[in-house]
């Protein structure tokens, strides 16, 4: 069989879809790994729990600022050989994180992991590109859901393994799934079509990634906040500063590596405004609940449960985040896409408004985690659709790049947010915060959804514009 041949069957085989959703879960599962695992990487290694938090926050940080750089080498001819390079990254990197090595090669090996989270938007480009149209809409929402609900799945995961067989078996896991992804990549992703070259801007990759770099550190470290806020102040003031300046080269690169005219589209900027809004909201409420059914009944409130039962209160947001996503499209066929949007944010902003007004018995987490599960995948599969509508095919990889990575600084602000808000709710000398600390985050998310829905609502008229103009790329299906 001729190459050609050999890529024909790859890029119809039934297997494509399979393989780019397994991609995507895996990357969300490595990703998630740190959350559940502070306390025991803290005890093992004997570090402090600040120290431990950076196996969490140094590969989302990583992750945020590859994104882009991969977004951008993805819409070149080389986005096969991209993806197997970035995934023998990851797999490096987990086999740091299982060897009896010091805590800064387990952190080394997160850092490595982190890589791996700017892969979602490559999958997105590889559907787009050799998936019919009638598949590629689906399969395009499918993975936005995926790269999500697989938050939920490695928290169970990583904490059945801890409590089992222990700290290392945890990350083990995480060799194992990431080698099982390379081996799909190299079998079922196909070469892009022929396009134009995937020059990396190598200043304005600098500036972007210094920029979200001092950005989300400022964002995500909450005692700094507390006890240095002008360190905060300056990291952000800093992070306006590079932004600017990347903005400014963007706007004038021949090869920029974030395609700003594309946000000249209302229905673009549009949703990536909305993605930031709805991020905050969504993360907000995800760190709320774990943390909340961790706390010991010794507080006053709390149910005192164990990494695994915590993992286990995000089955329900796994779940019905998949149901979620599988709603979509009959609701594309009767809403507009604005619409669509608006009904994801609105169930998050039901489960925010139910944990704020009841949390007293242990099922009522679970039952918030599947109505968060329920908004966040509706959510999720709605929003490439407002996006590809009107964005050409070439430049799907670096559009959504440029999303995952909006929706990465909103994921961080949610996070800080609810931090800043139960440390402030935390009286002296104590280790857990007062219970209306959390009524306070609850409702401090609630009106940032509240603001999320009104923005989707507000698109209404951009989306049908959108969604009623022929597409330029010949591939009039994407989004519908």
């Amino acid at each position: 069989m001729t190459a050609a041949g050999t890529s024909t069957v790859a890029t119809t085989g039934r297997m494509l879809v399979p393989a780019l959703v397994f991609i995507a879960l895996v990357v969300a599962v490595v990703g998630s790994l740190g959350a559940p695992l502070i306390t025991p990487v803290a005890g093992e290694f004997g570090v402090s729990l600040a120290a431990a938090q950076w196996t969490l926050t140094a590969p989302l940080l990583v992750g945020a600022i590859a994104t882009p750089v991969l977004g951008r080498l993805g819409t070149g001819p080389r986005r096969r050989q991209v993806i197997l390079a970035t995934l023998a990254v990851v797999v490096t990197g987990s086999l740091l994180t299982v060897v009896p090595l010091p805590f800064g090669w387990l952190l080394a090996g997160r850092v490595a992991q982190g890589a791996g989270l700017g892969l979602t938007a490559l999958m997105m480009g590889v559907a787009r590109d050799h998936l019919p149209a009638a598949r590629s809409g689906p399969a395009i929402a499918l993975l936005s859901v995926a790269s999500t609900i697989g938050i939920g799945i490695g928290y169970p995961l990583a904490g059945l393994l801890t409590d089992v067989a222990g700290l290392r078996a945890a990350y083990g896991l995480g060799l194992l799934i990431t080698t099982v992804a390379l081996a799909a990549a190299w079998w079922s992703v196909p070469p892009p079509p022929a396009r134009r070259s995937s020059t990396v801007d190598i200043p304005g990759a600098v500036l972007l990634g210094t920029g979200l770099l001092a950005l989300l550190l400022a964002i995500s470290q909450t005692a700094v906040w507390i006890h240095r806020p002008e360190r905060a102040v300056a990291l952000v003031a800093a992070a306006a500063v590079l932004l600017g300046a990347w903005v400014r080269r963007e706007r004038r690169c021949a090869a920029p590596l974030v395609d700003l005219a594309l946000l000249r589209n209302p229905a673009v900027a549009g949703a990536d405004v909305v993605m930031l809004l709805g991020g905050i909201g969504m993360y907000l409420l995800l760190t709320l609940v774990t943390r909340y059914v961790q706390t010991p009944v010794s507080a006053g409130y709390g149910f005192g449960v164990g990494v695994f039962v915590a993992g286990l209160v995000l089955v329900p947001f796994s779940a019905l985040g998949f149901i979620g996503g599988k709603l979509v499209r009959p609701l594309r066929a009767r809403l507009a896409p604005a619409a669509v949007l608006a009904a994801g944010g609105a169930a998050v902003l039901t489960a925010l408004v139910l944990f704020a007004l009841a949390r007293g018995q242990l099922w009522l987490a679970f039952a918030v985690m599947g109505v968060l599960g329920l908004g966040v995948g509706v959510f999720s599969a709605a929003m490439p659709a407002a996006i590809l509508a009107v964005t050409p095919a070439q430049e799907t990889s670096s559009a959504m790049s440029f999303n995952q990575v909006v929706r990465s600084v909103g994921f961080s602000i949610g996070s800080a947010l609810g931090g800043v808000t139960l440390a402030t709710g935390t009286p002296a000398g104590s280790a857990f915060p007062n219970e209306s600390g959390y009524t306070a985050a609850s409702w401090l998310g609630a009106a940032a959804m509240g603001v999320t829905v009104v923005a989707a609502l507000t698109l209404r008229q951009a989306s049908r514009l959108a969604t009623a103009e022929p597409q330029s790329d010949g591939n009039p299906g994407v989004g519908r």
